[in-house]
């Protein structure tokens, strides 16, 4: 079983119980305001079979991002391997709950995911995508000692600018 700790939070594999602090994260307009849309029940049920449980066993996924203190679910976060603007990559990405932006709650779990990724997966390669003028998520991608690479359209979100950003082990 995939757990990761930091100072304030533990990364873990997501269970199916999971799914309702899942979709109170994955519906919210603000926090989803970067995305095509806010998740309906449905694509949150489809996320967390598709992005969570199914990968585990590869190391890849995504995974329930908590406050060690509460144990409340604020984020989700992991490494999926996607296709991206052409290239099969390996993919960090991290959302946080609006009400907990600011913190360096991203940071802390992105951080703790790329670690997790050069080390026990032995990844060679992590990049980061987001939304042009998503200037948070590209402030961690920075923090992180990631690289601008490119600037595409992303047919995946609506066609809009986006960058990527990478780092190489």
């Amino acid at each position: 079983m995939i757990r990761l700790e930091t100072n304030r939070l533990r990364i873990r594999e997501y269970q199916k119980e999971d799914l309702p602090q899942l979709h109170r994260i994955l519906s919210d307009r603000e926090t989803m305001s970067f995305w095509p849309s806010p998740f309906d029940f449905g694509q949150s049920k489809q996320w967390l079979a598709n992005r969570g449980l199914e990968l585990y066993p590869s190391g890849f996924g995504r995974f329930a991002v908590e406050l060690k203190d509460s144990g409340e679910l604020i984020g989700d976060a992991g490494l999926l391997r996607i296709e991206m603007n052409g290239d099969l990559e390996n993919d960090l990405g991290y959302i946080v709950h609006s009400n907990y932006w600011g913190h360096g709650f991203g940071y802390e779990a992105a951080y703790a995911l790329m670690r997790y990724g050069f080390e026990t997966l032995q990844l060679t390669r992590i990049c980061a995508n987001m939304p042009a003028n998503h200037v948070a998520s590209r402030n961690v991608a920075l923090k992180l000692g990631m690289v601008l690479e490119k600037q595409f359209l992303n047919p995946k979100n609506r066609d809009i600018l986006t960058y990527l950003y990478a780092k190489e082990n």
